[in-house]
């Protein structure tokens, strides 16, 4: 069942929809623009083209619990 439940979170994200889990947190797909970074190693500047990255962002609930944890 879990692992059921990951295939559709991927799915959904793959076609660009927003996943909320109550409770627990929101997935979703964000749009990175092209820019000029660096090549850590050498120092030489390096384009960085625009991809979609996976952001999370947890709920209040969530925080407060891993806050609460740490006490």
């Amino acid at each position: 069942m879990v692992e059921r439940t990951l295939e559709l979170i991927v799915e959904s994200l793959e076609q660009g929809e927003t996943v909320k889990l109550s409770g627990f947190g929101v997935f979703q797909v964000r749009e990175k623009r092209a820019r000029m970074g660096r090549n850590p190693k050498t120092g030489e500047p390096a384009a960085i083209n625009p991809r979609r990255v996976i952001s999370f962002r947890a709920s209040q609930i969530m925080k407060s619990r891993v806050h609460g944890a740490g006490a």
